[in-house]
């Protein structure tokens, strides 16, 4: 059987985890994981995201955001799916996810076939990993083999959420922090995860400032394509609909491609935080960005080693948490069975 490239990078880098000083953690995350008591778990969610797709062309882009999302607080260990409760402030009200974040129904779709097909096996946690890397595949960028074995957290943090998710609106100092912080690197990973921009949608709300008053300067930001400045103007008018939505990538919006890379070089890129990655004098990251331009090979071999990184930040395993029945809420938190639990969260 043929072993692509990026699939060699993937056992690589599980070899180098599992081998590495690392907390046992990463040692008990495994590419067979599932192999014996839910096969099928890929194939699974796969189907889901197809079955999505025809009606909601950036749901794999929303999944990956998900995923994003939850491993920058506390880890990767589905955390951002939780439900306010007495106990439990929901990440989904912090800043970065609120009105924002989407997909949880495709989640809980996800969760209920899964629970039908091998009952109470399957975390919430790896069902964001692997929904996240299908999305990828689905449209068009590189695939990989998961490292699963997760387990759910019993509580969420909207304060570390507020804390530690990269926002648009951030220098590339200030992202550099938080990517070190959660113990990614501040120039291959940041850049490599931000080409994930590649595919999607953003509001109005998180740009807009650039295309009026940047830095309280009554001024468009300077660094801003000027026809594309005068295209966003019209899709985003001052003083409009905030939450109106428009391509995180002008030329191929849906596809997951090394585009995002190319317009960040002619000043096309939507969010400040994007733009920072090119613009900002003497930064290392620019030429990341000009290589990643140049060569999607490179992209998408750098875009798996550090999905794979982020995908094992601080992950429950054993026997610490738990693998939730419902990915809303934690196991013991209703009377009510499986079936009835898993309902949309949107």
């Amino acid at each position: 059987m043929h072993i692509s490239p990026l699939m060699l990078v993937a056992i690589a880098l599980y070899a180098i985890l599992v081998g590495s000083s690392r907390p046992l953690a990463y040692a008990q995350l495994s590419p067979t994981f599932y192999d014996q008591s839910c096969p099928n778990v890929s194939n699974i969610i796969r189907g889901v995201i197809q079955e999505s797709l025809q009606s909601d062309s950036r749901i794999g882009a929303s999944l990956i955001r998900l995923h994003f999302h939850d491993c920058f607080v506390n880890g990767c260990d589905a955390s951002i799916l939780l439900d306010n409760t007495d106990t439990i402030e929901s990440e989904k009200q912090a800043a970065a996810n609120n009105n924002s974040a989407r997909g949880f129904d495709v989640v809980d779709t996800m969760k209920a076939r899964l629970e039908s097909a091998c009952p109470g096996i399957v975390s919430c946690a790896d069902i964001l990993t692997v929904s996240a890397q299908q999305s990828v595949d689905l449209a068009g960028g590189p695939t990989w083999t998961n490292l699963l074995g997760r387990r759910d957290s019993l509580t969420a943090s909207r304060s570390q959420a507020n804390l530690s998710i990269p926002g648009p609106f951030e220098t590339l100092d200030q992202l550099k922090s938080k990517f070190t912080a959660v113990g990614l690197n501040n120039n291959t990973d940041l850049v490599a995860l931000s080409g994930a921009h590649t595919f999607g949608r953003a509001q109005c709300r998180t740009f807009s400032p650039r295309l009026y008053n940047f830095n309280n300067t009554n001024s468009p930001d300077p660094t801003l394509n000027t026809t594309y400045l005068q295209t966003l103007q019209q899709i985003c008018p001052q003083g409009g609909n905030g939450s109106v939505i428009t391509n995180l990538d002008l030329t191929t919006p849906d596809t997951f491609d090394n585009e995002y890379f190319s317009n960040l070089l002619i000043g096309e890129g939507l969010l400040q935080s994007d733009q920072e990655l090119f613009n900002t004098t003497g930064a290392d990251t620019v030429a990341i960005v000009q290589n990643f331009s140049a060569n999607q090979t490179a992209f998408f071999e750098s875009f798996v080693t550090s999905m794979l990184r982020m995908g094992n930040l601080s992950v429950l395993t054993g026997t610490t948490g738990e693998i939730r029945l419902n990915c809303s809420k934690v196991n013991g938190n209703s009377s009510a069975g499986a079936e009835t639990l898993l309902v949309s969260s949107m």
